[in-house]
């Protein structure tokens, strides 16, 4: 089955430029799909999405879904952060633009284009600092949301430098601290993704990559409020693994079949 592709540009009062968005879908769009967006939508062609897409669907294997990929800006490090908290850098400082723009001008875009004033359901997913960006904006707002799907996530993003004496990793990093301050919202799942040569770096010398270490404890943050790791929670840790497109496109067939297959993978 053939994957329709379009392209949309918004101009975007909260960001203040001009927003590329991507879709891809094999059907009719109806109150029976599913809206999945994707950060670092720029990503998503070398991601083979509309071969996955078509090959998923052509076989019966995929529930009707629309992805929908958002380019990132040149000011990246500021629109995908943490809502309300800057990394210790300052970086982040347009994350409530950023997720102004995706609830207040996009989804409403996207239901006036495809005329489908409601979808299934929502998810969002992104990957490195995309992934952070998604993971904070459902727990934000996680009414809005059933899944989040977040590959190499940037959760080493915090409010201390890790060479500050009063570093303490599970209060200083920004989104597992918002995790354990935050509520229990049992509709939500979420589906990670770790290379093990996602980085080099060990900061804590436990002979755990930080990319890993970082996940894992976001993880049992999210287990500490209720989330059942059978049920809520999947962890792929991909062996050789590394933080680059060629990596999460090897996953992104698991991912779309894990919150969208016919047949669960």
């Amino acid at each position: 089955m053939n994957c329709r592709q379009e392209t949309m540009f918004l101009e975007s009062t909260s960001l203040l430029r001009q927003v590329r968005v991507d879709f891809y879908y094999t059907g009719e769009i109806t109150a029976d799909t599913a809206l999945l967006l994707f950060n670092d939508g720029q990503d998503l062609d070398r991601m083979g999405l509309a071969s996955v897409l078509g090959e998923l669907s052509e076989k019966g294997r995929l529930a009707p879904l629309l992805c929908a990929g958002i380019h990132a800006g040149p000011l990246r490090t500021m629109e995908y952060g943490t809502i309300g908290i800057l990394d210790y850098k300052g970086w982040g400082a347009k994350a409530d633009q950023y997720a102004q723009f995706v609830l207040e001008e996009l989804l409403p875009a996207v239901r006036a284009h495809f005329h489908a004033p409601v979808f299934r359901e929502k998810a969002f997913a992104g990957w490195s600092l995309g992934a952070l960006s998604a993971m904070d904006i459902v727990w934000t707002w996680p009414q809005e949301w059933s899944k989040a799907g977040l590959f190499s996530g940037s959760f080493w993003w915090r409010t201390k430098d890790k060479s500050d004496p009063e570093y303490r990793e599970h209060r200083d990093r920004i989104m597992e601290d918002k995790v354990r301050r935050g509520g229990y919202y049992p509709w939500l799942r979420f589906f990670f993704q770790c290379g093990t040569e996602d980085e080099t770096e060990d900061r804590n010398g436990n002979g755990v990559i930080d990319s890993i270490d970082d996940t894992v404890d976001l993880i049992a943050a999210l287990e500490s409020k209720g989330y059942d790791p059978a049920r809520d929670i999947f962890y792929r840790e991909v062996a050789g693994g590394r933080h680059d497109v060629e990596t999460w496109a090897k996953v992104l067939p698991e991912f779309l079949l894990w919150g969208w297959g016919k047949t669960r993978a």
